[in-house]
């Protein structure tokens, strides 16, 4: 389905994810318009009633009017904020949700400051559509209603007012129009200058160690401009409309006295229907305030659909198969990989790693070793292909299941969490993360696993132990590589290290190396690595070349190539 018609279906869906709130504001709002129209007519009738010394009924029937419209603006306030409040958080969820389930290759297209921006700003725009619409749809009724009115107590009196109104109409529609453009364009600006914004601050160390900040500056707002003529163009467009229906509105309001001064003196109206028709007419000339709300609506429109772009990438599937009784024996069976521009990553992969063994990946740049890690573990699928573990493609595998099984460690990890114990026991299930009591330092598995990244000492040395906030914790890379490592040992069956040792010294990594492939544990382990003394360490080594596996041997058995022992040269090493 078009982006587009999918940005208007969630518009309609976010209306409705108000509930109870927006169904009140439409309430609350037909009453107040009720009690707008109202309140001429029971003005008009009491200045007859006045001047004929009639009964005092109308008056305190205009008193009641104004009571109830103080009301409903109380009412209005409370039910749109929290309507809105109650939508944008259910679309925020529902984004989030899928931004998770998505192939980690579609988020990456999108810059982080860029998807942070649409799941703040402009969810927050769209989460306004129920009252945007709601105040809309009942801002029009006092204007047609005047005409009712009007045309009521004097045809000619309704005819003017809806000629002056359809003018109006016509200049209000191509606003819609061409402001819809323009609040689209400056969001999706807006969230280019996020995106680079926030690299920028990822790499505020280098930037200031290169003395490129300035330059860093003018590439930050290099979109400035182009967001200045979106905004520009926006509040231009509001302007013009507001001065086009404000040259209007006088003129209709005085068209429509003037008619009533004559319908006065002809005898068709009484002196209280004068009063009522020019109150209507008032009414009516001000239908340049829906500006506003159009506005608004225009607004959750243009962020409704920044929304829908995201939601229409495919969630990656998930299964429901259970994991056998098994050692993590991993099977690829022509594997397949592409770029966005087509270009193969992996082409055609092969592999088989028996369960509890050892395989060190290993290539050149660019050979798709982080790639084929990926797809080892199912962070995103094969284009092409299928990945086993234990006999079970990952596609049909249940998701916990999966995540219980498979463990990842990064060379640049990111620790998620609120303490130090809550980033490595992230990957637990939640009976083994949560420490038993407040007093415990951590529990068992979370232990073990610090103890076998060698980062356990580091932890005790913490002002609060396991316990320390992360934001508190100074940590070198190393010690934050060691932190990752932790979290991937959790890991049941498979453990997959991407480059995970490159930023350790070599007495923590020649540590670290043994219990990684160590026999504890029978986990079988995947490691990614341009060392030398990992490779050799390894049971088996899976040679990539250009996307394709161009062998697998245990080191010594390889290392009689020459282009092999090219791979760990300086000039042909990393990931």
């Amino acid at each position: 389905m078009p982006t587009f018609a999918v940005g208007d279906r969630l518009l309609r869906q976010t209306v409705l994810a108000g509930g109870g709130w927006t169904a009140g504001l439409a309430a609350v709002a037909l009453l107040g318009a009720a009690a707008e129209l109202l309140l001429p007519a029971a003005l008009g009738r009491a200045v007859d009633a006045a001047l004929d010394g009639g009964s005092a009924w109308w008056a305190v029937s205009a008193c009641a009017l104004v009571v109830v419209l103080i009301c409903v603006d109380t009412l209005t306030d409370l039910a749109s904020g929290f309507g809105a409040a109650r939508a944008t958080a259910a679309l925020r969820r529902r984004l989030l949700r899928h931004l998770f389930a998505v192939d980690v290759r579609a988020t990456r297209r999108h810059p982080v400051g860029d998807l942070v921006g649409r799941l703040v700003g402009q969810a927050a725009d769209a989460g306004q559509a129920g009252n945007a619409v709601v105040l809309a749809v009942v801002a029009v009724l006092p204007p047609l209603g005047s005409v009712v009115a009007l045309a009521i107590m004097e045809p000619v009196l309704g005819l003017t007012l809806l000629a002056g109104l359809g003018l109006l109409a016509v200049l209000m529609r191509a606003f819609v129009a061409d402001a819809s453009a323009a609040t689209a364009g400056y969001q999706r600006v807006l969230g280019t200058i996020a995106g680079r914004l926030l690299e920028s601050l990822t790499g505020a160390r280098t930037i200031a160690a290169a003395g490129t900040t300035r330059r860093e500056e003018d590439r930050v707002l290099a979109a400035l401009p182009e967001l200045d003529r979106h905004g520009r163009r926006t509040w231009g467009l509001l302007a013009r409309a507001s001065a086009r229906t404000s040259a209007v509105a006088p003129l209709l309001n005085l068209s429509v006295i003037a008619v009533g001064g004559y319908a006065l003196t002809a005898g068709w109206l009484t002196p209280g229907e004068l009063v009522a028709a020019v109150r209507y007419a008032a009414m009516g000339a001000g239908l340049g305030a829906v500006l506003a709300t159009l506005n608004h609506l225009v607004r959750s429109r243009a962020g409704a659909h920044r929304v829908a772009e995201l939601l229409t990438q495919p969630a990656t599937p998930a299964g429901d198969r259970p994991l056998p009784p098994g050692g993590g024996a991993l099977r690829l069976r022509g594997v397949c990989v592409h770029a966005d521009d087509g270009r193969p990553i992996l082409d055609g992969v092969d592999l088989d790693v028996p369960a509890g063994a050892t395989v060190a990946v290993v290539g050149a740049s660019g050979a798709g070793k982080s790639t084929l890690a990926a797809v080892a573990g199912r962070l995103y699928d094969p284009d092409r292909g299928e990945v086993q573990l234990d006999g079970v493609p990952l596609r049909d595998l249940d998701t916990v299941a999966l995540r219980r099984a498979v463990g990842y460690a990064f060379d640049r990890p990111v620790l998620i969490g609120a303490t130090v114990h809550d980033a490595i026991g992230l990957a637990l299930p939640i009976d083994s993360a949560a420490p038993p009591t407040d007093r415990s330092p951590a529990t068992p598995a979370v232990l073990r696993a610090a103890r076998t990244a060698a980062v356990a000492d580091v932890i005790e040395r913490l002002p609060g132990g396991y316990r320390t906030p992360l934001v508190d914790t100074p940590l070198s890379g190393g010690e934050t590589q060691r932190l990752g490592l932790a979290r991937a040992f959790a890991a049941e069956r498979l453990l997959i290290l991407d480059d995970a040792t490159s930023s350790l010294d070599t007495a923590t990594e020649h540590r670290i190396t043994e219990a990684v492939l160590g026999r504890a544990g029978g986990r079988t382990r995947l490691v990614v690595t341009h060392r030398t003394a990992a490779a050799a360490a390894a049971d088996l080594v899976a040679w990539l070349d250009g996307g394709r596996l161009r062998g697998l041997a245990p080191h010594r058995q390889l290392w009689a190539d020459p282009d092999y022992r090219a791979v760990f040269q300086p000039a042909g090493g990393g990931s």
